[in-house]
């Protein structure tokens, strides 16, 4: 058997266009040392985010007992969730005039997180006894899994006589996104379609729990700056049907 003749080398430039499943040994071993210092630094990654939950567990705990009191405080100030919704520039279209006078009636308005920050969270309102609901507290649960699932639970109202779907308080969604007019607020918390999980997306829950839950305060004065208005203003979008 005659052994192959061995081939010659060709100019590096020519190598790309010539042979386009070539692959240089010596860049190959750089990929590998590179994948090997990214899989490293992942991993550094991981055990910062483990940290940074551990953290966040802890203070949840200490913030725990600070927002009881401040619960406390607000339920002295009249009207105070009503004003802070409707200053709020993505959360205030959301309320219809029957849903003002309902919050007229809520109490106190809460964020919890599960023990484990990851596992997810829920948003609380009590409400005093009122002519609406026999509902004292409405509640919505996001429980997330490993596997990226997500579960969505809701409180189902006890709307009272002549309150509720009869009343246009329960309208139907049009659309992907809440309507300007046709929704109540409280239409939300029924809201639990997991059709799409993936494209499953509440930014009412999430404008609630990461910008009006940790400083109400700040919406109730109406003390916002330009910069704010304007970020917060793109989320108007989910106050309007995708049929405009």
């Amino acid at each position: 058997m005659v052994a192959d003749k061995p081939k010659k080398s060709k100019p590096a430039d020519k190598l790309d266009a010539d042979e386009p499943d070539h692959i240089d040994v010596e860049l190959v071993h750089f990929i590998e040392k590179l994948q090997e210092v990214q899989d490293e630094l992942e991993k550094v990654n991981e055990e910062a985010g483990d940290k940074v939950l551990e953290v966040e567990q802890k203070y949840n705990e200490i913030r725990r007992p600070v927002y009881l009191k401040r619960n406390e405080v607000i339920k002295t100030i009249p009207d105070f969730w009503l004003t802070a919704f409707l200053s709020h520039p993505a959360l205030c279209d959301l309320l219809t005039e029957e849903d003002q006078k309902i919050f007229r009636h809520l109490d106190s308005l809460g964020v919890e997180d599960q023990k484990d920050v990851k596992m997810g969270y829920s948003i609380m309102f009590s409400f005093n006894e009122n002519p609406y609901f026999e509902d004292r507290k409405l509640e919505k649960t996001y429980t997330f899994f490993e596997d990226g699932a997500i579960k969505i639970t809701g409180t189902t109202i006890k709307w009272k006589d002549g309150s509720g779907a009869s009343n246009g308080v329960n309208g139907e969604k049009k659309g992907k996104k809440r309507s300007l007019t046709e929704d109540s607020f409280f239409s939300w918390f029924g809201e639990t379609d997991q059709k799409d999980i993936t494209e499953l997306h509440d930014e009412v829950a999430e404008i609630i729990k990461e910008d009006l839950w940790p400083n109400p305060l700040k919406y109730f004065n109406n003390d916002i700056d330009e910069d704010e208005e304007d970020s917060d203003g793109e989320d108007d979008e989910l106050t309007r049907s995708d049929g405009k």
